[in-house]
């Protein structure tokens, strides 16, 4: 399996903090947001990573991440965003990156205090098709939301007015190769991006979509409220904590 941390974007929701650098760059506490996304692939024992970024400060995570050799690992890649497409438009530039194998992707604003280890196990058991990682949260309708039958994902629904569940597809994906073909088939949507919804609702309605609640706490840190609310987080309890027992490579 390979990793991938999206980080482009604008950041617009955090000017002028984002006026001279890119979102993923700014502090969390103690270390650039971009750290935890690329440390919760690494704690889940994939090791091949591709960052996508954007924007003027693209060249800054060369200049920070170098070859990752921060995070134990003897190699980055990385490509460049033009643009503000969507999360799936994003995803398509790492077709030739995936090269057929599974992808797991973080979105680069996501921390968690655990690891997604028992979910990478998951997915490679299931042998093809897509997983998201679900949370119950107090405000669903800020997020894609899940609808169930009996356990099961029947639909996504994008920043619903009225929730059919109190759960959230947080920013952590997995799919097989067949992602970038459905990427293909996609059409805008009204705010002109490709909806990583509409990939996520492609697979259920084929029936190879499955779902793991995340353990611990979870947040973005795409807004000024949430970046404080992350760096709180991670200052009192730490974030990215591993199992007892290591996770064997994917």
């Amino acid at each position: 399996m390979k990793g991938v941390v999206l980080a482009g974007g604008l950041g617009s929701r955090l000017m002028p903090l984002t006026a001279v650098t890119n979102k993923h760059l700014l502090p969390v506490y103690n270390q650039p947001m971009v750290y935890y996304p690329i440390q919760t692939l690494v704690n889940a024992g994939i090791r091949d990573i591709m960052i996508v970024t954007g924007g003027n400060s693209a060249g800054d995570f060369l200049k920070l991440l170098k070859n990752g050799k921060a995070f134990g690992l003897k190699h980055l890649n990385y490509t460049y965003q033009e643009g503000e497409g969507g999360i799936a438009a994003a995803l398509s530039l790492c077709e030739d990156f995936a090269d057929g194998a599974p992808v797991c992707i973080v979105l680069g604003d996501n921390i968690i205090e655990g690891n997604i280890c028992q979910a990478v196990r998951a997915y490679r058991h299931q042998g093809g098709g897509a997983k998201i990682l679900l949370k119950q949260v107090a405000d669903p309708q800020r997020f894609g939301v899940p609808e169930f039958e009996d356990s099961r994902v029947v639909r996504v629904e994008e920043k619903p007015r009225e929730p059919k569940s109190d759960y959230a597809v947080i920013g952590v994906y997995m799919y097989d190769a067949e992602v970038f073909e459905i990427i293909k088939t996609l059409k805008p949507s009204k705010r002109g991006e490709l909806e990583i919804t509409d990939v996520n609702n492609a697979y259920i309605e084929r029936g190879e979509m499955t779902w793991n609640e995340l353990k611990g706490w979870w947040t973005d840190a795409g807004t000024f409220e949430s970046l404080l609310h992350a760096s709180r987080l991670v200052a009192e309890t730490g974030a990215n904590k591993m199992e007892s027992v290591n996770a064997n490579h994917a």
